[in-house]
């Protein structure tokens, strides 16, 4: 298992880290398997989308937003219920199989790392399972 760090600059973003997992199978020489990303944060998550057209990494954010508003009678007392909520929304891991030591993403996508409650020092794990 690797670890990539990721620092956030703002409070909700995503941030392509497809290039920083890569280079984990890259330092691991895996030819075939699997790779899972998994985040141990519980206001951030990890998703894979399009990587072409920024304004869908901004249009998921919005969507977001509408579906958990930060006007509830949220119970948590810190004041980050919606990032909690939204990280669960999204999940905290991501899956994709390696071929010939590459991730074999679709023509438009890319793994993007998902802060809900920044900005913040991160970290995303990487483990490879050689298949």
């Amino acid at each position: 298992m690797t670890s990539i760090e990721v620092e956030t600059r703002a409070v909700e973003e995503f941030i392509d880290i497809t290039a920083l997992v890569q280079r984990s199978i890259d330092a691991a020489k895996m030819k075939s398997g699997l790779c899972l990303v998994f985040v141990p944060h519980t206001t951030a998550g990890v998703t894979i989308n399009e990587n072409a057209d920024p304004s869908v990494r901004a249009d998921i954010l919005l969507a977001l937003k509408q579906v958990v508003p930060p006007s509830l009678p949220y119970q948590h007392d810190e004041g980050n219920s919606t990032a909690h909520v939204k990280a669960s929304l999204v999940g905290s891991s991501a899956s994709v199989v390696v071929e010939d030591g590459r991730l074999r993403l679709g023509t438009w996508q890319a793994i993007y790392f998902c802060e809900f409650d920044g900005p913040r020092r991160r970290k995303a794990w990487v483990g490879l399972l050689p298949g």
